[in-house]
């Protein structure tokens, strides 16, 4: 067993059984991946593979035969809820934030062919595509506003 790890997963079965369960660095659980830490973390490595597998997918499928607005509502509504799949309930750093939000950027770079920062921006805030972080923080509040309601005092 490594001792550095610190998931553990108990497994019951209703015969009497001896079995070896392995400690692990991650654990996938209803998609969300958590990682060994002393804290409460989740890994955003599968949720923004995931994420470019299905923007990619999109590209592949209609590429530039599409208007903008078009592309960016499928990727509204077909990637960016994988992408924040589960994360509300998770408690996340600054740099998290920021690692979502570079994968929407770079997808607006992609797509209008750009490197320019103002240029992205600018094209975001008039199309109403809010950042991944944006987003997040809302459904945070959803989250927390739901759990308050019924005395789930535990989460954070």
């Amino acid at each position: 067993m490594a001792p550095d790890a610190i998931i553990c997963v108990r497994i019951y079965y209703h015969q009497p059984m001896s079995i070896t369960i392995p400690w692990i660095n991650e654990f996938k659980y209803v998609e969300v991946t958590l990682i060994n830490s002393r804290t409460f973390k989740c890994s955003l490595d599968h949720a923004k593979k995931s994420f470019y597998r299905g923007a990619n997918a999109i590209f592949g499928k209609i590429g530039r035969t599409a208007s903008e607005e078009v592309i960016l509502e499928l990727i509204k509504s077909k990637c960016i809820p994988v992408l924040l799949y589960g994360l509300e309930a998770c408690h996340m750093v600054k740099a998290q934030f920021h690692s979502l939000n570079f994968v929407v950027n770079r997808l607006f770079m992609k797509l209008f062919r750009t490197n320019n920062i103002e240029i992205m921006k600018c094209c975001q805030y008039y199309l109403g595509f809010n950042l991944p972080s944006v987003m997040l923080a809302k459904r945070t509040d959803n989250f927390e506003n739901i759990c308050y309601k019924y005395n789930l005092s535990n989460v954070e």
